[in-house]
């Protein structure tokens, strides 16, 4: 017969099965799992915005718990887009700027200050941390930023007061905001606002019980004194 001669048809590749194509590559962006940089840089903005005074202390720390409550990117993206430089949480964001009044550097550990039937005091000049907490129980605690270095822009403090007191100066020239509440006890924010929208934004949160929580500029006091006297202490 002549199906003997006639030439064999070479054989289609095998059409890979749907099961090898990972589901990913068909999910929607929204619904990728978030990563621990995704919700970082979605942090990042909620702190600029909060040092900006677009966001209230309140507002601020409703919206940091639901970044680290966040599963999935669409998560995320709510959270900022009525901010400035919210094209998610994987947008591009300009670079800082260094401050006059300090050399940026990362933000490093939180501060602990602790007084349980005793003091803690922390003033003069050292490099002051994005975070400090500040734990008072039948004791007193001291935060003077006056002669402080600020390497970051916002610097938040929390204040915890049980039958103790807690009471933080900074310097005249700096935003200084803040909310709590006082059980039985004070707690005293005294706001202000600088002309120098690059100034220092410091944020006291928390509250006091039975106790003192007290937050106010200290007079006569100015970053750009300090910033004079470092020039001339290190020869330029």
């Amino acid at each position: 017969m002549d199906l003997e001669k006639q030439p064999q048809q070479p054989a289609a590749p095998a059409t890979p099965p749907a099961a090898r194509v990972s589901p990913a590559e068909f999910a929607p962006a929204d619904s990728l799992r978030a990563s621990d940089a995704d919700r970082d840089r979605t942090a990042d903005i909620l702190r600029e915005a909060l040092a900006e005074g677009r966001l209230t202390a309140d507002e601020h720390a409703e919206r940091v718990d639901l970044v680290y409550r966040a599963k999935t990117v669409g998560e995320l993206q709510p959270l900022v887009r009525d901010l400035p430089a919210a094209g998610g949480p994987a947008g591009a964001r300009p670079a800082p700027q260094p401050y006059a009044y300090g050399p940026e550097v990362p933000d490093g550990p939180t501060d602990n200050l602790v007084a349980v039937f005793s003091s803690a005091v922390r003033k003069g000049r050292w490099r002051v941390g994005a975070r400090t907490n500040a734990f008072s129980l039948f004791g007193s605690v001291e935060i003077d930023l006056t002669e402080a270095l600020f390497g970051q822009r916002l610097t938040v403090i929390n204040a915890t007061s049980i039958f103790g007191s807690v009471e933080i100066r900074v310097p005249q020239n700096v935003t200084l905001r803040g909310t709590g509440s006082g059980v039985l006890g004070s707690f005293e924010i005294r706001a202000a606002e600088s002309d120098d929208p690059e100034a220092p934004v410091v944020v006291v949160n928390g509250y006091a019980v039975l106790g003192s929580v007290e937050a106010k500029p200290k007079k006569g006091k100015f970053v750009a004194d300090l910033q004079r006297r470092l020039r001339k202490h290190l020869g330029y």
